[in-house]
């Protein structure tokens, strides 16, 4: 409820702190541990940043390929059950592009490093 500082900028400030000051002087499976935490709150920064603009854009390709409404969870079940029963398949119009385009959003929060993605968004 507050205004400043944002919760994103409160999670990043502390990560930021983490791998500045207190990961230079933690040595072995302790400094392991204390990296496993940063890369945690930097996932929860990216998810913040990018999971609502993500999620609406998953959601109306949904929509618009199985000509239905509800949540993102219900119509990802939808497209679950319709691939399963053989009703959809990579043959459908605009299936692929979507399942690329859910898969690159969410390797944007999870794996901005990967090699593999950064090479397709130099591609695309």
């Amino acid at each position: 409820m507050q205004d400043e500082p944002t919760p994103t900028e409160l999670i990043k400030a502390v990560a930021d702190f983490l791998r500045n000051e207190i990961t230079p002087v933690i040595k072995g499976h302790n400094a392991f541990k204390l990296r496993v935490g940063i890369n945690a709150l930097d996932l929860v920064t990216r998810q913040l940043a990018l999971e609502q603009g993500g999620d609406a854009a998953e959601a109306a390709r949904l929509k618009q390929l199985l000509g239905a409404d509800g949540s993102l969870k219900e119509l990802n079940r939808a497209l679950s059950e319709r691939i399963a029963k053989g009703e959809v398949d990579l043959q459908t119009p605009r299936l692929a592009e979507h399942l690329w385009q859910t898969t690159m959003d969410k390797l944007a929060v999870d794996q901005p490093n990967y090699a593999s993605y950064k090479r397709e968004l130099g591609t695309k």
